[in-house]
């Protein structure tokens, strides 16, 4: 996965992915306590123009020591959500308050994202992941039933 290889190359952090809690058009880089939330920015050519995709991800660090690479990025530290979120470029900018609306309302465990699903390919047998939120799927697929 993207996120789990930038984050690696850029600060020699291992991680594990947890989930993706959103994508759009926008990039930015948040940590927080013990828990890495990482957009990943792409590029892809159209028909007429590029389109920007941006995924914000869930990860788990699984260590902790940052060798911070310095061709790739100015500065990389562990900090408290509280102070990446007081800080004035997080304060005026949509996409950064956005962001930061995400992360609470997932440490308050009220927003769940996407989470790979694995399935087996009908054509090959191989395993490929559909990205979902599975909470709520099974949550509207117990109500159905009854």
């Amino acid at each position: 996965m993207a996120a789990i290889r930038e984050v690696k190359e850029e600060t020699a952090i291992d991680t594990e992915f947890l989930e993706i809690l959103a994508f759009s058009q926008f990039g930015a880089l948040t940590f927080s306590s013990h828990v890495l939330a990482m957009t990943c920015r792409q590029w892809h050519k159209s028909f007429f123009e590029k389109s920007d995709l941006v995924f914000l991800c869930m990860l788990r660090p699984l260590s902790f020591d940052i060798q911070k690479q310095d061709l790739e990025i100015e500065a990389a530290q562990w900090m408290p959500f509280e102070e990446y979120a007081a800080q004035p470029v997080a304060q005026n900018h949509e996409l950064f308050t956005y962001i930061i609306d995400l992360c609470l309302a997932k440490v308050d465990r009220d927003y769940i994202g996407f989470a790979p699903q694995p399935l087996r390919s009908t054509h090959d047998d191989q395993i490929s992941y559909l990205y979902s939120n599975a909470r709520d799927l099974n949550q509207s697929s117990s109500a159905d039933r009854q």
